[in-house]
């Protein structure tokens, strides 16, 4: 059981892009890598969309908010939200995206998923926004049924290209009152 005092959730920010780059790039590995789906199509992914570059620009863009998930100092999750243009669907100026929601193998099923969909709730009424949408791999069921258990519910889909394998994304929807 983890000391919920040793716990804390900050916005990332330019200074820590090496920590981001470091859990982005570890969590991603661990959650899609081999068997799942092959190496070359995972660090084709990787080296496209986890650099350092590419994440010390979304720091700096308005619309893109990253949280540092930490346990004991230690960091151990993250979380990407978007809005407006940066949203990887335009879903219109009334939403509010999880793009990313990651925490290492190790760290899951101590509620710390469910802290960082009360993070995304939070921001997105704090910004007047009407709900909380994001994109999941039909392929994982776990994160489905705890989308499902978090009160998200399915609307659409649309692709997810990794590497040369396009995959369906279930697109799912939060209210938020």
């Amino acid at each position: 059981m983890l000391q919920n005092n040793e716990i804390s959730l900050t916005r990332a920010s330019i200074q820590q892009k090496k920590a981001l780059y470091d859990i982005s790039r570890h969590t991603f590995y661990e959650s899609y890598g081999p068997p799942l789906n092959t190496e070359r199509n995972i660090q084709h992914y990787i080296s496209e969309h986890l650099t350092l570059e590419k994440l010390a620009s979304e720091l700096q863009n308005p619309n893109v908010y990253y949280f540092l998930l930490t346990y004991s100092k230690e960091v151990i999750g993250y979380l990407k939200l978007n809005i407006g243009t940066a949203q990887t669907e335009h879903l219109g100026n009334s939403a509010l995206e999880i793009e990313r929601i990651y925490i290492k193998k190790e760290f899951q099923g101590n509620q710390l998923g469910q802290l960082l969909i009360e993070k995304a709730k939070h921001l997105g009424r704090q910004l007047n926004k009407h709900f909380v949408w994001l994109g999941v791999w039909d392929q994982n069921r776990r994160a489905i049924q705890f989308y499902k258990r978090a009160g998200f519910i399915p609307f659409s889909t649309h692709t997810f290209t990794l590497g040369d394998d396009v995959q369906t994304d279930i697109m799912m929807k939060l209210m938020l009152a």
